[in-house]
């Protein structure tokens, strides 16, 4: 959802370094309206990653790096785990999933002058479907987090949610989890509102 074939080691240096997804929307929005300011995305992600994978590199990809903004989506491979039958044992259970979120947050928020947490989704508009009220639940546990820490929130879901109703979700993602280019849309837009941007801004 974020690593979408990004440069390695650090995914920053030029727009294809950023990847193909939501992280490259966003910049080629921000890199306009904020030319003369020294602001330089950097893409982190990782393809497959749960929230225990994202701590065992925390210190090297995000503590090293001095950011002064953090952005962070996580969640969806901790859920999708529990039910895409490929490793039962890499799925990260909810008490878990905040237990090393909130560790994260607390050991760099301090050093930070913003932090952006977004809310992991499901591409499906049923909130009666199993995998859609297990990922509403990690969605929580992110929202809780961020009024915790005083970060903004993007509320990725609700974003999913409202383009659900306007399509079919093969539209959106095919397997409801991994982007097409227009779902990566939604998502840049989503990040870019929490954020007080528009695309249309002349600021």
């Amino acid at each position: 959802m974020t690593d979408c074939d990004r440069l390695r080691p650090v995914g920053e240096g030029s727009r294809a370094a950023l990847g193909h997804g939501y992280v490259a929307a966003v910049d080629a929005v921000l890199a306009p309206l904020h030319a003369k300011l020294p602001i330089r995305l950097i893409n982190m992600g990782i393809s497959g990653n749960t929230v225990r994978d994202l701590a065992s590199r925390w210190e090297a990809d995000v503590q090293a790096l001095g950011p002064d903004w953090l952005s962070v989506m996580i969640g969806i491979n901790d859920v999708w785990r529990q039910f895409d039958g490929i490793d039962g044992a890499a799925a990260v259970m909810p008490d878990e999933f905040a237990r090393i979120y909130e560790g994260l947050i607390a050991r760099s928020r301090p050093r930070l002058k913003g932090l952006v947490l977004m809310a992991p989704y499901f591409v499906q508009s049923s909130r009666a479907d199993p995998m859609r009220r297990r990922m509403d639940e990690y969605g929580g546990i992110v929202r809780s987090l961020a009024a915790r820490h005083g970060a903004l929130l993007v509320d990725t879901q609700a974003a999913i949610d409202r383009a659900l109703e306007q399509g079919e979700f093969e539209s959106i993602a095919g397997d409801r989890v991994h982007p097409t280019q227009a779902g990566h849309a939604i998502i840049a837009r989503a990040f870019l509102d929490s954020i007080g941007v528009s695309p249309d801004s002349r600021r």
